[in-house]
């Protein structure tokens, strides 16, 4: 993170930066809650509601700095931008299941990283929980733990019973004094933009980690593509402070554009310095506009993220879908919630509207409502990007008629008025989706037909729902829906 600086009073000691890395399910986000539960004082925090990305812990006196990364991904993003954020990385492994497609990949990432490596063989305390056969299938991924004649460092924990949590943190502690971590405050202030938010009340936040120097409040710092005069600074709870010092997770407000994930900044004495030291970088399409032939199709999307970092990991994923058949154009990728004006932008570009744990506005759901354009909203960046190969392998199938999706059969009525209809049922076969068309059947015959206006499951919206599941439809449309009719879609 810093550069080796010799015979300078203003060395000193500063706190590791650890990054925790695994498989989907393997508990990482169980042991950095079950770290962060013990070891963090609850203060009041300063108003601030987005996720920070990083949060600082003691033990025995000392300082370790987390990453709360939200995936490979981001942490791809972060190395492809030549930050080194993280000194010491720790590998989640789930102790049953063993070596999963994802540990593989985190610990790709951690070896390009050039970091040391500390391996968790979690859920110890569960039924089936082999560390002697993952600690195996580790080797063969050329990661040997000390206990099989290796140089890493493994320890068994559990973040339910809390078991290896502290012995963790000590190893930890141990690989950060073997690597001799030291910083000089005297050196202008560096660090790396974790992530980047556009908070309604305060503007453009920004989650940095601090690698040298100390920042205070009135400094002007910049990436590549954005720089400001920071206004105030707040530690990882929320809590207004004066001054950052080396290692430390913070939050900075004054910028006037989203800094990228994974970039490093500097302070500058001036505007006018930053502006001449600095590339800023233009705007681009995210996806080059490329000619379309004729045997090609194409899917506009627009893509709203609850953070900028969140919408980077999406777009790097989805340039790695093949696309000889269809093609993926981002109308638009950015961080916010979902309005108005990205309905008009869907309806005037023909465009679905994805969202990542964002919200949509009130008058956006109405036009859409209105206009039949889709809102996608999801929670799980893997699920959102089944739906788009989902949708291109619609737009790969021929031409048709007439598609028949799937059955429902209406087990309740709860509201009805003028045209529109609320029933409850149940899938029968295929699945039921927005947006498509309905016939109801009765007796075997078609007594009206009309349109799905909106779905949900568990009285959340929803784009689909599959055999055997129970959903709520509001239908718009002729004839009316009785108790045990089918509705074909």
């Amino acid at each position: 993170m810093t550069k080796k600086i010799k015979n300078n009073e203003n060395l000193i000691n500063r706190p590791p930066v650890v990054v925790v890395l695994g498989h989907v399910d393997s508990g990482k986000t169980s042991i950095l809650d079950a770290i962060r539960k013990t070891r963090v004082a609850i203060k009041e925090t300063g108003g601030i509601t987005q996720h920070i990305g990083a949060y600082q812990i003691e033990k025995e006196g000392r300082k370790i700095t987390f990453i709360d990364t939200p995936g490979h991904e981001a942490f791809s993003a972060m190395r492809s931008r030549g930050a080194k954020v993280a000194d010491i990385a720790v590998l989640v492994v789930d102790s049953v299941k063993g070596v999963e497609p994802q540990t593989k990949e985190a610990i790709s990432h951690i070896k390009k990283a050039e970091i040391p490596l500390i391996v968790a063989l979690n859920k110890i305390d569960m039924t089936g929980a082999n560390p002697g056969k993952t600690k195996g299938e580790l080797a063969k991924e050329d990661v040997l733990v000390e206990s099989m004649g290796g140089k890493v460092p493994s320890i068994e924990t559990s973040a339910t019973t809390g078991k290896g949590i502290d012995d963790l943190l000590e190893m930890i502690l141990l690989l950060a004094e073997m690597e001799n971590l030291k910083t000089d405050l005297a050196l202008p202030a560096e660090g790396v933009a974790l992530e980047s938010h556009l908070d309604s009340q305060k503007g453009i936040t920004v989650n940095l980690i601090l690698t040298q120097g100390v920042l205070e409040i009135g400094e002007i710092i910049g990436t590549a593509s954005a720089f400001g005069k920071i206004k105030n600074i707040a530690d990882f709870q929320g809590n207004s402070i004066e001054k950052a010092l080396p290692s430390d997770p913070i939050i900075v407000f004054g910028f006037e554009e989203m800094p990228k994930t994974g970039e490093n900044f500097k302070s500058f004495s001036d505007m006018d310095g930053a502006r001449a030291s600095l590339k800023i970088a233009e705007k681009k399409e995210i996806f080059e506009t490329a000619a379309v032939l004729p045997e090609q199709k194409v899917l506009n999307l627009i893509l709203k993220t609850d953070c900028l970092g969140s919408a980077e990991a999406i777009e790097g994923i989805l340039k790695e879908i093949p696309q000889e058949k269809v093609i993926l154009r981002l109308l638009k990728s950015e961080a916010g919630d979902i309005d108005d004006g990205d309905v008009k932008m869907a309806k005037s570009g023909r465009a679905k509207i994805f969202g990542f744990k964002t919200k949509t506005n009130p008058v956006a759901r109405d036009i859409a409502e209105r206009e039949n354009i889709r809102i996608a909203n999801f929670e799980i960046i893997y699920d959102l990007v089944e739906e788009i190969r989902r949708l291109m392998e619609r737009e790969k199938a021929p031409e048709m008629g007439r598609i028949n999706l799937g059955k429902m059969r209406v087990l309740a009525k709860f509201l009805e008025e003028k045209n529109r209809q609320v029933i409850g049922g149940r899938v029968l076969e295929g699945s039921i989706e927005k947006p498509s068309q309905i016939e109801i059947v009765r007796n075997e015959e078609i007594v009206g037909q009309g349109k799905l206006i909106n779905l949900q499951k568990n009285k959340k919206d929803a784009d689909r729902a599959e055999k055997g599941q129970e959903a709520g439809i509001l239908y718009e449309g002729d004839g009316k829906i009785e108790k045990e009719d089918v509705l074909v879609f």
